[in-house]
């Protein structure tokens, strides 16, 4: 993968437009200016998936040494920062891809799980989202709408069209949970055949319990009720030890019903 320094495409101006009034409000968002704030973001990833969830981060010993999750796709990509007001303690994170910076990485980090080719035309108007996550006391609607404004700001100010990540459903109990809240979703939210993708390490569903009852992680929840699509089977992530569906939310298609709570 290609080297490079950290990304200075986003403006000082878009940095101030993106930061949200926080005067009245116990948490705002903006985007990382500098190595220190994006090492803030890599520290609550590593609390989050790997105290938490016991994810394998590349680098383990390096990563345990430093408590942060660092991969490749840091350096290309812009890092969303959701702070405590009070403390600006960072307690939700998002890095985002941009299709210049993608290409200068070589490919989205998603190729990795998946075969793209039938996104492939829409790629110069699309964004990828990825290393979600937010600190266990802040895990409410709040922080995650603070999350999803900024990343709308980002995407209307850059005029992008699409968002692509993975949502990932742990595998603890080998993959039935995941097997069956795929089976389920797919009946309501599966993509047009024009935006399937392919997993490259399939998650083994026709051996698996499809008719769990099951709730849809919060995140991916979201993401539905906001239009987005789930564009295949889901492919198993070893390291992390989870299912990922790939969501795909074109601005176009998004629910009028929650359009000027994620637009606002």
């Amino acid at each position: 993968m290609h080297k490079k320094q950290l990304s200075s495409q986003t403006s000082s101006a878009q940095h101030s437009e993106l930061a949200q009034s926080h005067t009245q409000s116990r948490i705002y968002v903006s985007l990382a200016r500098n190595a220190s704030e994006i090492a803030e973001a890599q520290r609550l990833r590593y609390k989050v998936f790997a105290e938490e969830m016991g994810a394998q981060i590349a680098s383990a010993t390096h990563a345990k040494t430093s408590g942060l999750d660092v991969d490749g796709f840091d350096a290309f990509c812009d890092h969303l920062l959701v702070r405590e007001s009070a403390t600006h303690q960072v307690i939700g994170t998002y890095r985002i891809l941009n299709p210049e910076q993608a290409f200068l990485a070589g490919g989205y980090y998603s190729a990795g799980e998946f075969d793209l080719s039938r996104l492939a035309h829409l790629s110069s108007r699309t964004v990828e989202v990825g290393r979600a996550c937010v600190h266990q006391d802040y895990r409410n609607g709040g922080t995650i709408a603070m999350l999803w404004a900024g990343l709308a700001k980002y995407m209307q100010t850059h005029n992008y069209e699409y968002m692509i990540g993975c949502g990932s459903v742990p595998i603890r109990d080998g993959g039935h949970l995941a097997a069956s809240l795929y089976h389920k979703l797919k009946e309501d939210y599966l993509s047009p055949a024009e935006y399937r993708v392919f997993p490259h390490n399939p998650l083994p569903i026709s051996a698996l319990n499809r008719d769990l009852p099951v709730i849809c992680p919060p995140l991916i929840k979201g993401y539905l009720r906001l239009g987005a699509y789930i564009c295949g089977e889901p492919a198993w992530d070893a390291s992390f030890n989870t299912a990922d569906m790939l969501v795909m939310l074109p601005l176009s298609h998004i629910n009028s019903r929650y359009a000027a709570h994620f637009l606002k």
